[in-house]
């Protein structure tokens, strides 16, 4: 999950050009960009229900302690990402909410 997150922030985000060089409509950015979080949501989700099955395996004898820890602390990590991500970005819109124009 982090390199996806890392790939996600190495990625650069420029408006595409339109007709004549002018930018283009900026949803197309919009959409790149809640679609990369979107993913990323995704994949916090699937990780934290992996460590649930993997937990429930555990709790029918059909793993071991080992293999739950692993989900479970792969699951934490992912999510405490996750809630990083989310707060830079609630800051950031705090950020721009309190420029003067």
């Amino acid at each position: 999950m982090i390199e996806k997150l890392s790939a996600i922030a190495a990625t650069r985000i420029t408006p595409a050009a339109g007709a004549g060089g002018a930018p283009a409509s900026s949803g197309a950015v919009a959409s790149d960009f809640a679609s990369a979080l979107a993913q990323g949501a995704n994949n916090v989700a699937d990780q934290v229900s992996e460590a649930d099955r993997a937990a429930m395996s555990a709790l029918s004898g059909q793993s071991g302690p080992r293999e739950v820890a692993e989900a479970v602390m792969t699951a934490e990590q992912s999510l405490q990402t996750a809630i990083a991500v989310r707060d830079k970005l609630v800051n950031a819109f705090l950020d721009i909410s309190r420029m003067q124009i």
